[in-house]
């Protein structure tokens, strides 16, 4: 896939599936957006291995896209920078997982703010400068918890992933017919985020995995690549779930 001199802006790309995203874009040939809140090292680490290995233009920016003001920051600097954007991919996420008798509105809003109002925000933003440009992409990353994973842990991360789902329908139609809205879901992936998980209840979902396995980060890159490309030109307002098949 041919991505040259596109202008890619992923957030949360300082690891994981963000970090991920933002090196298989970068060796396509695209401009890429490093959008990071604290991990600054990480997210320069992950610059300097792009710039390193595919000689492409990548700018950082710190920016917590659940507040609108830092939300036109990162875009004013990505057009300063680059004068277009030509694909955003909202992957940034948090997830507070609690027994559900100690969840607190407090983490349930921030869930919310980061997860939901962050991808609405983004996506307003950008899409605003991509309807003037007729032409771009916005793919969301959801997960398979915003479909049919039912754990009372994650109530909150559940709901925010569902209504990023809701909210690419309703993206889609807005930005139409110029700017393609398109959702993943991935169900469990090998990243940072999941490395606590208790060992057996790790192997108890991978037992009701068809692959037999949890995804890796570039599994899940290389969907969101594919969603972008011309090769997916004629999809739009869907969701693609990525689990590995379920039992």
């Amino acid at each position: 896939m041919d991505f040259k001199d596109q202008v890619v802006v992923v957030t949360g790309s300082s690891r994981g599936i963000g970090a991920s995203t933002a090196k298989a874009f970068a060796k396509c040939g695209a401009k890429v957006v490093i959008n990071y809140v604290k991990e600054k090292e990480q997210a320069y680490k992950v610059r300097d291995e792009i710039v390193s290995l595919y000689g492409t233009s990548v700018l950082v920016v710190q920016a917590d896209i659940s507040k609108e003001e830092e939300v036109d920051r990162l875009v004013e600097e990505a057009l300063n920078t680059f004068g277009r954007i030509d694909v955003l991919v909202n992957n940034a996420g948090i997830a507070i997982d609690t027994l559900f008798s100690e969840k607190t509105k407090e983490n349930f809003m921030r869930t919310l703010e980061v997860n939901l109002v962050g991808a609405f925000l983004m996506s307003k933003k950008v899409g605003e400068v991509m309807m003037d440009q007729k032409k771009g992409c916005i793919i969301q990353v959801s997960s398979t918890n915003g479909l049919d994973t039912v754990y009372p842990e994650s109530v909150d991360y559940d709901a925010s992933k569902a209504g990023v789902i809701s909210l690419t329908q309703n993206l889609s139609r807005v930005f139409a017919p110029y700017v393609r809205v398109n959702t993943i879901c991935p169900g469990w992936v090998d990243t940072n985020m999941n490395k606590s998980l208790d060992l057996s209840f790790k192997q108890k979902e991978i037992d009701h995995i068809l692959l037999g396995r949890f995804a890796r980060p570039e599994e899940i890159a290389s969907t969101i690549l594919f969603l972008a490309s011309e090769e997916a030109s004629y999809i739009n307002g869907t969701l693609l779930r990525v689990d590995g098949g379920v039992k």
